[in-house]
C-alpha cells in the first residue's frame, strides 16, 4: 500500500546542479512539494479529485520549487493537502489521511499534512508548503518539525493554487533548524539577522478559565530569558482570541469565495461535509461583513504592535493549543478546538508577521511547542535568534 502523504512519487534534478565543481547549498536533500504547487507536466489535484479533472497539466512550475531544484534540491513527491488547503486537520476524504508518525492516533495538521509526515518520517529533508490561516505551523506542531510562515508577500505565490490572496504565504518544515536555515537562504530575500530582542511573552487565556502558556513552556523558556535585555508578560483573554479568529474567518471566508466561488458553482466539486460545510460559509459572507472585519483588522493589529513595542521585539506563544487531536474525536469537539486554534495563529496572519515554529515539547506523548513572532522582515532574525535559543548551554 502507497504511503498517503505522497501523491505522486517524482525524482526531479535541477539541470544546474553543479556549479564548477562546487556543490550548491541544498545538495542531496529532498523535497516533498505540496500538491498545491506546480510542476511543469505534473498534475496538480489541490487535494480534489473534481480540481485535478477540471484543471490542465500545469506547463509552469512554481517559482518556489525552481529556486529549490536550482539549489541543488531533488523533489521526491507531489504530497497529500487538505482539499484546496481549507482544513488545518490534515484528513483528506478522497486520498486518506497520512499518519502521524509522532503520534499516530492523533491527527497529523494541515493543510500541508503530506510534506509534513514525509519530513517527519524521514523520507523528505524539506516540506515545502503553504500558510494561509496555519498551515505550516499547525502540522509542523502536530509532527514534532521546526516550520515557518515567513512575512507575508516575501516569496512569490506564483503557479500555485491559492486560498486567501491578503493571507497566503509559502512556508516550509524540517526536522533542523540547520536544514531550515539553509532553505531560507534561498528562498527569503536578503534581511538583516541581528537581532537583540526584547521577549514579551504571550499568555493566551482559555474559556477564562485556564491558561495556554502551561508550566513547561515556562520550565524550557525560563533558562534562557537572560537572552534578551527585556522580558515582560501580556495575558491575551479569551475575548480578543475569539475576535482575532472570527475577525481572520471573515477576510479569509470572503477572500475564497472570490477566489473560487465560480469554480465551485460551475463544477459542483465533492467536498468532505465539513469542508463543504465551510465553503458554503464563505459564499454568505457579505461585503459589509467583510468591510467591519478589516477594520476590525486594524484594531487587532494595533494591539498586537502595543503589546510588541518596537521592532526589535518577539513574542513567544504556543502554537498551538496543545497535542494534536486525537483521530477519534467529533466533529463538534474538532468545530471548538478550531477557534481556540484560530485564535493563536490568526495574530501572525493578520499583521502578516513572520512566525517560527520550535518543536520544544510534548504533552500526552505527543509533541507541541512555542513560537516566536516577529516584526515584518525579521524572518531570518528569528531563525537566528531560534538557533541561540537551542544552543543555550542550559539545554
Amino acid at each position: 500500500m502507497p504511503n498517503r502523504d505522497v501523491l505522486t512519487p517524482l525524482n526531479l534534478i535541477s539541470m544546474s546542479e553543479q556549479t564548477e565543481g562546487v556543490n550548491p547549498l541544498l545538495h542531496q536533500l529532498r523535497v516533498g512539494v505540496k500538491d498545491l504547487f506546480d510542476i511543469a507536466g505534473v498534475p496538480t489535484s489541490a487535494g480534489n479529485p473534481d480540481w485535478l479533472a477540471s484543471h490542465c497539466v500545469p506547463e509552469h512550475t512554481a517559482s518556489a520549487v525552481q529556486k529549490l531544484l536550482d539549489a541543488g534540491a531533488t523533489v521526491v513527491a507531489k504530497t497529500l493537502t487538505d482539499e484546496l488547503a481549507y482544513s488545518l486537520n490534515g484528513v483528506n476524504v478522497h486520498y486518506g489521511t497520512p499518519v502521524n508518525p509522532a503520534a499516530p492516533d492523533r491527527m497529523p495538521g494541515g493543510s500541508s499534512s503530506g510534506s509534513a509526515v514525509m519530513v517527519a518520517r524521514g523520507a523528505a529533508d524539506i516540506g515545502l508548503g503553504t500558510d494561509t490561516g496555519g498551515s505550516i505551523r499547525v502540522p509542523a506542531s502536530y509532527t514534532g518539525l521546526f516550520g515557518i510562515r515567513p512575512t507575508h508577500g516575501v516569496i512569490a505565490v506564483d503557479h500555485l493554487v491559492g486560498l486567501a490572496p491578503s493571507f497566503d504565504t509559502v512556508g516550509w518544515m524540517t526536522r533542523d533548524l540547520h536544514t531550515l536555515h539553509k532553505v531560507a537562504q534561498v528562498l527569503l530575500p536578503p534581511q538583516s539577522a541581528n537581532l537583540l530582542p526584547a521577549l514579551c511573552i504571550l499568555k493566551p487565556q482559555y474559556n477564562n478559565s485556564s491558561c495556554l502558556w502551561r508550566a513547561a513552556a515556562q520550565q524550557w523558556l525560563e533558562p534562557r530569558l537572560a537572552q534578551f535585555h527585556r522580558v515582560y508578560e501580556v495575558k491575551i483573554p479569551p475575548d480578543f482570541l475569539a475576535w482575532a479568529s472570527e475577525t481572520f474567518r471573515t477576510l479569509q471566508g470572503f477572500e475564497i469565495w472570490q477566489a473560487h466561488g465560480v469554480w465551485i458553482t460551475q463544477t459542483q466539486p465533492n467536498f468532505a461535509p465539513d469542508i463543504a460545510q465551510r465553503f458554503m460559509g464563505c459564499q454568505q459572507i457579505t461585503q459589509r461583513q467583510f468591510d467591519q472585519a478589516a477594520q476590525d483588522r486594524i484594531e487587532i493589529v494595533l494591539t498586537l504592535s502595543d503589546w510588541m513595542g518596537d521592532d526589535q521585539t518577539v513574542a513567544i506563544l504556543p502554537t498551538t493549543p496543545g497535542a494534536a487531536p486525537l483521530l477519534t474525536e467529533s466533529a463538534e469537539q474538532l468545530a471548538d478546538y478550531r477557534v481556540a486554534l484560530m485564535g493563536l495563529t490568526a495574530l501572525a496572519g493578520l499583521s502578516s508577521r513572520p512566525q517560527l515554529h520550535l518543536p520544544v515539547l510534548r504533552d500526552q506523548a505527543a509533541p507541541w511547542g512555542l513560537s516566536l513572532i516577529g516584526a515584518q522582515n525579521t524572518d531570518r532574525a528569528l531563525i537566528e535568534l531560534a538557533r541561540r535559543l537551542l544552543d543555550s548551554s542550559h539545554g
